[in-house]
């Protein structure tokens, strides 16, 4: 019985020892950690989607805490979360517009197609079987692979066929765009209203065999913008968007449709009425302009 006895207070002893022998190096190699970590990753989407360029929200959080990525480096969080961040971290709260994703593309059943696919359901390994089911080279293949990569429910691939952002549920995390075999998915301002929505960087006659939606590189939105926010670079029209006010006059202007929003017939036939006349006042004037000039000679 006694040696019952003392094995157990061997034991306890024993265990008492080792505790405070922990408890002692808990504390001599504790590793602290900064109380604004856990504040941080509150204030982020968690979402884990890796937009940031980091391993989920907690390595987001440190490299944040550390200086190594900036107080709005998780786009999803939006500005909210980035002035919460820039409060913790004791700086200034960025501003900024609101970005979003958007497709430049507006084929999908206006694309000619080069035959069936009938494999994987990936817009990746539809591109590895000849180029691709489409005849453009360039174009939306519309499987999906961006709607799968898409954690908000932001992305899905329309009647025709063309992967289409919901720019109200969008947060930008560039997702979509990562996933994008084509790199056809690109940033854009929120309050954007006027896109190119074509990346087909071949001449006209090429290009017009492909798809009956795309940018032909004739210069007519150039022309006639005021501002000098659209020019045709690389065989395909390019919007400034810092010059942009989204009038609308180059998408009227354009024979393709191939610039969004696409204007109804009837839009078109009032454009091209007020660009006649506008023509035509300019004739008279010079004409006028001409006529007067030997008057004042004599």
């Amino acid at each position: 019985m006694n040696t019952i006895i003392y094995a157990v207070l061997v034991l306890g002893i024993t265990a008492l020892i080792f505790g405070i022998i922990l408890a002692i190096a808990a504390k001599i190699f504790e590793v602290k950690t900064d109380p604004r970590l856990p504040e941080i990753q509150s204030a982020l989407a968690g979402a884990n989607c890796g937009g940031c360029g980091y391993p989920g929200c907690a390595g987001c959080a440190e490299a944040i805490l550390n200086g190594k990525a900036p107080v709005n480096a998780c786009a999803p969080a939006g500005a909210e979360g980035a002035a919460k961040i820039a409060a913790i971290m004791g700086l200034e709260a960025p501003s900024g517009e609101k970005m979003v994703a958007h497709v430049i593309c507006n084929g999908g059943e206006s694309c000619v197609k080069n035959f069936d696919y009938v494999g994987v359901k990936s817009c990746l390994a539809a591109t590895k079987v000849a180029g691709g089911p489409t005849a453009c080279q360039f174009g939306c293949l519309g499987f999906g692979e961006c709607v799968s990569a898409c954690q908000f429910d932001a992305i899905h691939v329309n009647e025709k066929g063309v992967a289409e952002v919901d720019k109200e549920k969008c947060t930008n995390c560039g997702a979509c765009r990562e996933a994008c075999p084509r790199k056809l998915i690109v940033e854009v301002p929120y309050k954007q209203k006027v896109f190119v929505n074509c990346a087909n960087k071949d001449k006209g006659p090429a290009v017009t065999k492909v798809c009956a939606n795309a940018c032909i590189a004739c210069g007519l939105c150039e022309r006639t913008c005021r501002l000098d926010a659209i020019h045709v670079v690389g065989n395909v029209a390019v919007i400034d968007y810092d010059k942009c006010k989204n009038c609308t006059m180059c998408a009227k202007a354009c024979p393709k449709n191939a610039i969004e929003p696409i204007p109804t017939p009837e839009e078109k036939e009032k454009f091209k009425a007020a660009q006649k006349a506008l023509a035509e006042k300019k004739t008279a004037e010079a004409a006028a302009q001409q006529s007067a000039e030997p008057a004042k000679a004599e």
